[in-house]
C-alpha cells in the first residue's frame, strides 16, 4: 500500500489536536462549544486555502458520531448532489442526529445546485457544513445562506506553523525515524503563506530530496528545493494567492504583458473565472479608481460577460479587460478615502449629524430644529452653496486627497474653487 501524502498523514483526528483558529475552537470558542455540547447546526467555513477547513468539517461530524457525506462542488451536479440526500434520508433512524454533508468549494456551486440543497437543509434531513475560500455573501445564495452560521478562518499565524512544523517532525510516523535538523525557518514559513497544507508539502519536498543520513532544513535548502520542484509544486493550485497576487500587481503596475501571462497562468490551472473577473473590478476601483472611472464599467462588464459566456471564450474578455486595467493611468484616491473616514468613524464613534442636515418628518422635529437653516443648493447660482455637510467636531476634515492625473486634476480644481480651501 501506498504511503499516504504528509499532509494526509498528520491531519487531526481530534480537536486537541487541530492547530490554529483558536478564536473559533479554543477554549470557550464558538465552534469547541458546538462541538462539546453536540448542538450543530449548519454552518459554512470561510477562509484561505491550507488552514484546516476541511479538517474541522470532520472532527465536527466525528465528535457526534454523525454519518457524514461529501460532495466537492467542482466535479458534482445536480443528480450528485440529490443522490447524497437521499442515501442521508436513508441513513436516519429514530432520535439519530441529522447527517453531515460536507461540501468543498461550495462557492463553485450554481444557484440551481444550491437551490436542491434548500429543503433538506431546512427540514433537518442533514446538517450542512459547506467550505469556501470565496466571500459566501457573494457566492451563496440568500435564502442558504440565511440557514447557516458563517465563521471566518484566518491564515496560521508564525507561532502556528512553528508548532506544526515540531508537532509533524515529532510524531509522523515517517520523519520521527529520520534524524531531522531545524536550522531555520524563515524561508520555509514565508513560501508556506499561512497554509498548513503548504508547509507539509514543501517539508515533505525537502526531505525526500536529501540523501544523506541527516536532513537538515534551513533557508537555502528549502529555496534549493523549491526552484528543482516548482512544477510539483504548483500543479495542484498550491501557490493560488502567490499568482493572484503577481496577477493585480502587474495591472497595478502597468505592466500588461505580465498580466496577461499571470492570466494565462490562473487559466491553465483551471482557476474559477469569476474569481478573476471579480478581481479585475477590485482592481478597477482600487487601483484605477477615479484616474479612470471607465475602468469599472469595463470590469463590471467583463465580469457580466464571464458569467454569461463561459471558457474558452470567456479568457478573450478577461484578456482585454486586463490590458486596459494595466494601460489605464492608476490612482488609489478612493481606497485612502473610505480607509481614511472608517478610521476616523472608529476613533470618534457615532457623532451627531448637524441640526440642519437632519430628516423631518413630524412636526415636534421641526420645533426643535431639525432641519433648519439647511441650504438647497439648486436655489443658488452655479447649485452650489457654502454650508458645513460633517459634523462640527470634524469639520474641515479632508478624506479626498486626488491624485495627480487629468481627471482628478480637474476634480481638485473644483473642491480648490467651491471650497475655497477648505479642503486641504
Amino acid at each position: 500500500m501506498a504511503l499516504q501524502p504528509l499532509a494526509e498523514r498528520m491531519r487531526p483526528k481530534k480537536l486537541d489536536d487541530y492547530i490554529g483558529q483558536q478564536h473559533l475552537v479554543g477554549q470557550g470558542a464558538v465552534l469547541r462549544n458546538m462541538i462539546e455540547t453536540g448542538r450543530i447546526h449548519s454552518i459554512i467555513l470561510w477562509g484561505p486555502p491550507g488552514v484546516g477547513k476541511t479538517t474541522l468539517a470532520k472532527i465536527i461530524a466525528s465528535s457526534g458520531n454523525r454519518a457524514m457525506f461529501t460532495l466537492s462542488a467542482v466535479n458534482s451536479g445536480v443528480k450528485d448532489v440529490r443522490d447524497v440526500l437521499e442515501k442521508a434520508q436513508r441513513s436516519q433512524f429514530f432520535n439519530t442526529p441529522s447527517p453531515i454533508l460536507f461540501i468543498d468549494e461550495i462557492h463553485r456551486f450554481n444557484k440551481s445546485q444550491q437551490d436542491s440543497l434548500l429543503a433538506a437543509v431546512e427540514q433537518g434531513i442533514v446538517t450542512l457544513i459547506g467550505a469556501t475560500t470565496e466571500n459566501p455573501s457573494f457566492e451563496v445564495i440568500s435564502p442558504l445562506l440565511s440557514r447557516c452560521e458563517v465563521y471566518v478562518l484566518k491564515s496560521l499565524e508564525k507561532e502556528d506553523l512553528d508548532k506544526l512544523l515540531t508537532h509533524t517532525i515529532e510524531n509522523d510516523v515517517e520523519l520521527k525515524k529520520m534524524n531531522i535538523k531545524v536550522e531555520e525557518t524563515s524561508a520555509l514559513f514565508r513560501q508556506s503563506g499561512g497554509d498548513a497544507r503548504k508547509l507539509l508539502n514543501i517539508l515533505e519536498i525537502v526531505i525526500n530530496a536529501e540523501t544523506s543520513d541527516q536532513v537538515v532544513i534551513n533557508d537555502e535548502t528549502v529555496m534549493q528545493r523549491l526552484q528543482k520542484n516548482l512544477a510539483m509544486y504548483d500543479k495542484n493550485g498550491e501557490m493560488h494567492y502567490d499568482i493572484i497576487s503577481a496577477f493585480i500587481k502587474s495591472i497595478r503596475g502597468s505592466d500588461a504583458n505580465a498580466a496577461v501571462y499571470w492570466l494565462a497562468r490562473m487559466l491553465a490551472g483551471g482557476e474559477d473565472l469569476k474569481f478573476i473577473a471579480r478581481r479585475l473590478v477590485i482592481s478597477a476601483s482600487e487601483d484605477i479608481g477615479l484616474a479612470n472611472p471607465n475602468a469599472m464599467l469595463l470590469a463590471n462588464a467583463c465580469f457580466n460577460a464571464v458569467n454569461t459566456v463561459g471558457y474558452p471564450e470567456s479568457r478573450i474578455m478577461l484578456s482585454e479587460t486586463v490590458i486596459y486595467l494595466a494601460n489605464s493611468p492608476k490612482s488609489n484616491s478612493a481606497y485612502n478615502a473610505i480607509n481614511a473616514a472608517m478610521q476616523l468613524v472608529e476613533q470618534t464613534g457615532d457623532l451627531p449629524v448637524p441640526l440642519h442636515l437632519r430628516n423631518a418628518p413630524t412636526k415636534l422635529m421641526k420645533q426643535l430644529g431639525y432641519g433648519k437653516d439647511y441650504k438647497y443648493s439648486h436655489d443658488y447660482p452655479g447649485h452650489f452653496v457654502d454650508q458645513e455637510f460633517l459634523p462640527d467636531q470634524i469639520k474641515g476634515t479632508s478624506f479626498y486627497q486626488p491624485c495627480d492625473n487629468p481627471a482628478e486634476n480637474k476634480a481638485k480644481e473644483t473642491i480648490n474653487r467651491l471650497w475655497n480651501g477648505k479642503y486641504k
